[in-house]
């Protein structure tokens, strides 16, 4: 007995509308099945809007595919090419010349690489489960968003507070380096970066300063810049030094201080003797230079003990006052020693043993930070990468080899 059930399905699948499978506002040219499904679009509309002047234009310029991710179709990932024109803007008074169509907030936003709809879903997908455990459940349902895309979509998506920020921390930034600085202002009690200030003038900052006297704690490194801009602009407010610039300067003055005494340390733990047949290639001419500065930081003391100035000893030695100044304030370097980088990334010691490290003054370069850790990526004054990961490998080996070369008295 046929009770219709096959008439009414029949009936459903012929009323399936390909709007409500396809998103709106595309015209499907091509289908692709396979590990996933590629679906080849192009705009309704035979124009598009200028987004300069809001003019009408439909004299095309060109044409460009733009690739976004859609809400998964049968356990397949569905990529749409949309095939996107640019338009000339007939406007005479419009600086825009070319633009190119946008697709409406329904479908895709502008610069996205996923459909409205499929935004929607990663959006609450993190705000259900986070960052970690949403990635993990969004591959089983094969939606394409790693960990930082869904927290990244929430806070996107998240409400500005209104409220006035009244703990910031302040500091300059380079716009290129060594050349030309900013100002960056964040909001330590939200973690979000308010302002940009072009310049690192005090003027600059004072006004910005003042424009906001709702502020109460100023975190800043200890230049004098930012102090006396905020000094005068907000004098209620408390000035406190930030971690980083006090962990940097003591860390600074740390290692200046044991560079100074490497010799006695190195007697103090009875490793001041080095076997040169222990050492590698490299190590032994890096030792033999040693020997060399060595000898020349005697001749220097030996003269300036005899009461002969610093501008006649180096004429006597052949080498420069900085140098004599140099040895004669203990600023030589140690056995092994390397280029100083221009750039170190992190703060000396922050990283695990680099307070040991920093304390047997070995495994430290120029840049103060101890091989092999992320540190060890220091760009040069050149521009070229100092260290890099094999090169970490290979100065740890090399660090090896000199602790084995230093034998006891």
């Amino acid at each position: 007995m046929d009770l219709g059930f096959g008439r009414r399905r029949f009936h459903h699948a012929r009323s399936l509308h390909p709007g409500s499978v396809f998103p709106r506002g595309l015209v499907i040219d091509h289908v692709e099945v396979g590990t996933g499904l590629t679906i080849t679009a192009r705009p309704v509309a035979t124009s598009a809007r200028c987004p300069g002047c809001d003019q009408p234009s439909s004299r095309i310029h060109s044409r460009y595919t733009r690739t976004l991710s859609d809400l998964p179709v049968a356990g397949r990932r569905v990529v749409i090419d949309v095939s996107v024109r640019r338009f000339r803007c007939v406007g005479t008074d419009c600086q825009t010349k070319i633009f190119a169509e946008r697709l409406g907030s329904d479908l895709a936003a502008t610069y996205a690489r996923r459909t409205a709809r499929l935004d929607c879903i990663v959006h609450h997908l993190g705000l259900a489960l986070g960052g970690r455990p949403a990635a993990s459940f969004a591959r089983r349902l094969m939606v394409p968003a790693s960990r930082d895309t869904m927290l990244r979509t929430v806070r996107r998506r998240a409400a500005r507070p209104v409220e006035p920020p009244s703990v910031i921390g302040i500091d300059d930034w380079a716009y290129r380096r060594g050349q030309r600085y900013g100002t960056l202002v964040c909001d330590l009690e939200r973690r979000r970066v308010i302002a940009l200030l072009p310049d690192r003038e005090s003027g600059t900052v004072e006004a910005w300063l003042a424009a906001h006297p709702e502020i109460t704690v100023v975190a800043r490194d200890r230049g004098g810049c930012y102090g006396e801009a905020t000094t005068r602009a907000l004098p209620h407010a408390v000035q406190v030094a930030d971690r980083w610039h006090l962990m940097e300067n003591v860390s600074a003055a740390f290692l200046d201080a044991v560079r100074k005494s490497m010799a006695a340390i190195r007697i103090a733990v009875r490793a001041a003797t080095v076997d040169p047949e222990r050492l590698t290639c490299a190590e032994r001419l890096q030792y033999d230079g040693y020997l060399r500065r060595e000898a020349t930081g005697a001749a220097i003391l030996s003269l300036s003990r005899q009461g002969m100035p610093i501008k006649t000893i180096a004429r006597t030695i052949g080498h420069s006052r900085k140098l004599v100044r140099d040895v004669l304030r203990g600023l030589t370097g140690d056995v092994f020693r390397t280029a100083k980088a221009a750039w170190t990334p992190i703060c000396p010691g922050s990283m695990p043993n680099g307070g040991l490290a920093a304390a047997a003054g070995q495994n430290f370069g120029g840049g103060f930070a101890p091989v092999g850790s992320p540190a060890a990526y220091a760009w040069s004054g050149n521009g070229r990468r100092a260290v890099g990961a094999a090169s970490a490998r290979r100065k740890d080996r090399q660090a090896r080899y000199r602790q084995r070369a230093f034998s006891p008295d």
